[in-house]
Formats: structure tokens, C-alpha cells, sequence
């Protein structure tokens, strides 16, 4: 069998390494954590809705479930051209295959340390637990929710989960009986922040901003964090206790000496098919195919284009299929662009909104409680699905 090695236990790295099983590759996927961490469900580990341990997803058990292999380590190297890919613990150079799922980096912001973000390292989510509850038990406070952008490649920008946790914590502080005694505050770089979601969601976001009295400052560079509140480009102040801020992603700085092609913003450059037409240079001796996906990739399509983890997971299938049809010898390939859409559902802890968007539409449509009960029912099919514990449905 040829082998197959995946970097990454996240939504692309698993989806991958699923598929290339099914297809009867040897696969051995490389993720510095031992579970899979979901990051759509995270939200609700501030409010104390799920424990921290909701969100994971073993990946032992996964690789036993699926038959892949799993190694916990760190990639620390990449030297495409001499075909090493070298971790903390280990060195791998017997593959034909690569796939780089790693994920993307964060861009770098003047007092990082005083704010935390739902969307970085998974512990994170436990911190913004314990700095809401400190306010909770003062009984009063500041606290505001923001993300970056990245003018280089605008798609690697996480706003939704955001909101989420925005209207998570307005919802809980609704339910202490204490919504009155705290100011929440909403903060964006960019004129028209979830522009991508379309100008209806626009509209209905500042609709549901003034109906739950959240303050909203947008347009404005963030100069510096600070602990106390957040400084803007004309030195004006959001006063905040706590700042819960998720920066706009770029390139792993692992990418930048590894001899992969790399956009402005150091993600890796791809074709529809999510392979990377790479260059070896005349000492390389071994060749072989690289592919990369997910947040990792620099991806190709609409302005409005978002990475999300359904389009991992598409990005997934395509490589997938991509390496299979070539060991074969098919002329068929499966491509990623046409699959780009915004799809979700935004939760707000009474409610949500199911957003959706393509080349030809954009609608955002309000949903009661049903709609927090909708983004549950994922959590639990995602998870048990992964397992094999119930059937997955098609195109989900």
C-alpha cells in the first residue's frame, strides 16, 4: 500500500485520513494533541453550557475506529526538498504522499496577552470561562468581543464564532438577572464586519445589536490591547475588563523556510484540485506529491469567500479522491471551488440564525430556540458519526 502522511488532527486532517482508509491506504496522521478538538461547539464552554471534554474527540480511538495511524508530536521542520518532515519526537521521510492540515497562524497584535480568543489553543475557552465567572461574581463589569482582519488574505477570518459567544454570555447574563449591570461591547477593524455573510445578515446584525444593547465601535485599526480595554488607530479607548478577541489567521511561520510556494500571507499556494504544484530543485532526488487543506491552503474563489470547516472537509474528499485517482491512473479529479459557500448556523443561546450564502443568494433567517437546539443536534451527530456509532449523512 502507498502511504499516505497527514499533518493535522483537525477537521481536514481527519477527514483526509477517513478517506484515504476507505480508498486502502496506509495512513499515518501527525497532530500535536491527542483528540481532535470542535472548535463550532466551543462557544458554549464560557457560558458552562458543555464541559471542556464535549469538545474533544479522542484520536486514538479514532485512528482504531478507522485504521489509520496516530503519532501525538510536533512538527517542528518541514525540508520539502529533501522530503523530512521533523517532529520533537520523530523524523518522516517514508511516504509518497503529504498532507499539511495544520491549521493557520494568528496574526500578531500589540498586547496579545490581554486578551484571549475562542479560537486558539483549546485551553483558552477554560480561561474565558473563569474571567467571565470572576465578573459574574463581582456582579458587574466590561467585556468585549472583537476579531482582526488580514488584508492579505481576507478568508482566513473567524467573525461568526464571535457573535456566538457575544450572544452566548448577553443570554446568561440575561438569565443571572444581572444583563443591566454589565456594558458588551462589539469591535471590528473593518467598516462592515460579517460583510461576507451579506447585507441582510448586516442589517439584522445591527438590528440585534441595538435590540440587546451592545455597543458597537467599527472602521477602526486597533492600535494596541491593553488591560484595561482595547486602544484604536485615533488613540480613542473601548474601556473593558475582559477582551475576548480573535485575531484574523496567516501562514504557520513553520511554512516560511520549508521550500513550499506561499501566498502574501504564508499559506500554501494550491490548485482547484488542493494540490501543491511544487518545484522540486535538482538535489531533490525524491519526489512526491504534496497536498494541502483547510486553513492551511491559500484557497481560490468569490471575494466573499470564508474558510469554515465544511470546506475542510470537502478540501478533504478532493485530496482524498485525487490521490486515489492518481495511484489508478484515472483522468478524473475532484475540485474544491465550486463547493464555497457560508454555511451556519449562529447561535445565540435562546435562538439562532441559519446563514447562508453562494454566488447566487444570501440570506440570514432568524430561528427560536429551535435554532440553538439545531446546533446541539450537530455537536452530537458530528461527534458520533466520526465514530462510526451512527450512520453519517450524505453530503454532511
Amino acid at each position: 500500500m502507498k502511504k499516505v502522511l497527514i499533518l493535522g488532527g483537525g477537521f481536514a486532517g481527519l477527514e483526509s485520513a477517513i478517506y484515504l482508509r476507505k480508498y486502502g491506504f496506509d495512513v499515518t496522521l501527525v497532530s500535536d494533541r491527542d483528540y481532535m478538538y470542535v472548535y463550532p461547539i466551543s462557544i458554549w464552554i464560557p457560558t458552562k453550557e458543555i464541559d471542556f471534554k464535549d469538545a474533544c474527540l479522542n484520536l486514538n480511538e479514532l485512528s482504531k475506529v478507522h485504521g489509520f495511524n496516530f503519532i501525538q508530536d510536533k512538527v517542528v521542520k518541514m525540508e520539502i526538498n529533501n522530503k523530512k518532515i521533523i517532529c520533537e519526537k520523530t523524523e518522516f521521510n517514508d511516504f509518497e504522499y503529504l498532507i499539511i492540515a495544520m491549521g493557520a497562524g494568528k496574526m500578531k497584535h500589540k498586547g496579545a496577552e490581554n486578551f484571549l480568543s475562542i479560537c486558539a489553543a483549546p485551553e483558552e475557552s477554560i480561561k474565558i470561562q473563569k474571567r467571565v465567572d470572576e465578573l459574574i461574581q463581582k456582579g458587574s463589569g466590561k467585556i468585549a468581543f472583537g476579531f482582526g482582519g488580514n488584508p492579505k488574505d481576507s478568508s482566513n477570518v473567524r467573525g461568526g464564532p464571535t457573535f456566538e459567544v457575544l450572544f452566548n454570555i448577553h443570554n446568561k447574563l440575561k438569565k443571572l438577572g444581572i444583563r443591566d449591570k454589565f456594558e458588551l461591547t462589539f469591535f471590528a477593524p473593518m467598516p462592515k464586519p460579517g460583510a461576507r455573510m451579506g447585507e441582510k445578515a448586516l442589517k439584522m446584525m445591527d438590528i440585534w445589536f441595538d435590540k440587546l444593547n451592545i455597543k458597537s465601535y467599527k472602521g477602526k485599526k486597533i492600535k494596541e490591547f491593553v488591560k484595561d480595554g482595547i486602544i484604536l488607530e485615533d488613540d480613542s479607548k473601548i474601556e473593558s475588563d475582559f477582551t475576548m478577541f480573535i485575531p484574523a489567521g496567516n501562514g504557520l511561520d513553520i511554512f516560511k523556510d520549508s521550500g513550499l510556494p506561499l501566498n502574501e500571507a504564508g499559506l500554501i499556494k494550491i490548485n482547484e484540485y488542493c494540490e501543491v504544484e511544487h518545484n522540486f530543485d535538482d538535489t531533490s532526488s525524491d519526489k512526491f506529491k504534496i497536498f494541502a487543506i483547510g486553513d492551511s491552503a491559500a484557497i481560490d474563489g468569490p471575494d466573499w469567500k470564508a474558510k469554515q470547516g465544511h470546506l475542510s472537509e470537502v478540501m478533504a474528499k478532493a485530496a482524498a479522491f485525487n490521490i486515489m485517482a492518481m495511484e489508478k491512473g484515472l483522468e478524473e479529479r475532484k475540485e474544491y471551488i465550486s463547493h464555497i459557500n457560508i454555511l451556519c448556523v449562529m447561535d445565540s443561546g435562546n435562538g439562532a440564525a441559519f446563514v447562508y450564502r453562494d454566488n447566487k443568494k444570501a440570506k440570514m433567517i432568524p430561528l427560536p430556540i429551535i435554532g440553538h437546539w439545531m446546533k446541539k443536534g450537530w455537536g452530537w451527530y458530528f461527534k458520533n458519526s466520526k465514530l462510526n456509532k451512527i450512520p453519517r449523512i450524505p453530503g454532511m
